[in-house]
C-alpha cells in the first residue's frame, strides 16, 4: 500500500538546509602597508571614473558649504516668537 502524504506532511519532511560557514575575510590580519597593496589590483580604466567621481563630491560639499555660509536668506533655525 502506498502512502500519499499531504501538502502540510510534506513541507515538514523537507530536509534542513545546509548552513556554510561564512569565508574568512581577506584582509583579516593584514597591516594597513599590505591593504594598499592591494590597490594596485585596480584595473587602470577605473582610475579616470574615479577621478571623475571625487571631482564632482569635492565640487558638491563646495558648493553645499559656499551656499551655507554665503546665502544670507536661507534659514538655519526656527524663528523666535513663532511656535
Amino acid at each position: 500500500m502506498v502512502q500519499r502524504f499531504s501538502t502540510s506532511q510534506q513541507m515538514m519532511l523537507r530536509r534542513t538546509p545546509v548552513v556554510k560557514a561564512a569565508p574568512k575575510e581577506e584582509h583579516s590580519a593584514h597591516t594597513i602597508s599590505q591593504r594598499i597593496r592591494t590597490l594596485k589590483k585596480i584595473p587602470p580604466e577605473l582610475l579616470p571614473v574615479g577621478f571623475v567621481v571625487a571631482v564632482a563630491v569635492a565640487f558638491a560639499g563646495y558648493s553645499l558649504i559656499n551656499k551655507l555660509f554665503s546665502d544670507k536668506t536661507l534659514r538655519l533655525s526656527r524663528s523666535s516668537g513663532r511656535d
